[in-house]
C-alpha cells in the first residue's frame, strides 16, 4: 500500500484547512452539530463533560488553540486510519 506524493499532497492540504471549516467559520455561523440540537430539543442531559474519554474533547489539544488542536486531532486521525489500512493490507495478502 503506497499512498502517492499528489495524494500526501491533498491530505496534508485537507487537514491544514480543516480548522477554517471547522472552528473559523462554524464560530462565525454559530454552527452546532445536528445530534446535540436533536438531543437539547428532546430534553436530553450532556454528559459528555462528566463522561470525557479522550484528551481530544471536540477536537482539541489543552493548552493549544483551538485551530491547532484541530491540525493535530486530524493528524491522529490520518495515522490511526492509514494504520488500520496497513494492517487490513498484511491480514488480506496473508490470506492469499
Amino acid at each position: 500500500m503506497k499512498i502517492s506524493t499528489r495524494a500526501w499532497i491533498v491530505i496534508l492540504a485537507l487537514l491544514f484547512i480543516s480548522p477554517i471549516f471547522g472552528v473559523v467559520l462554524a464560530d462565525m455561523v454559530g454552527y452546532h452539530e445536528p445530534l446535540d440540537v436533536a438531543a437539547e430539543r428532546v430534553g436530553l442531559e450532556d454528559w459528555s463533560e462528566e463522561i470525557n474519554w479522550t484528551p481530544f474533547f471536540d477536537y482539541t489539544v489543552p493548552g493549544l488553540p483551538d485551530e491547532i488542536g484541530y491540525i493535530v486531532a486530524g493528524f491522529i486521525g490520518i495515522i490511526v486510519i492509514l494504520a488500520i489500512g496497513y494492517i487490513a493490507n498484511i491480514l488480506v495478502s496473508k490470506r492469499r
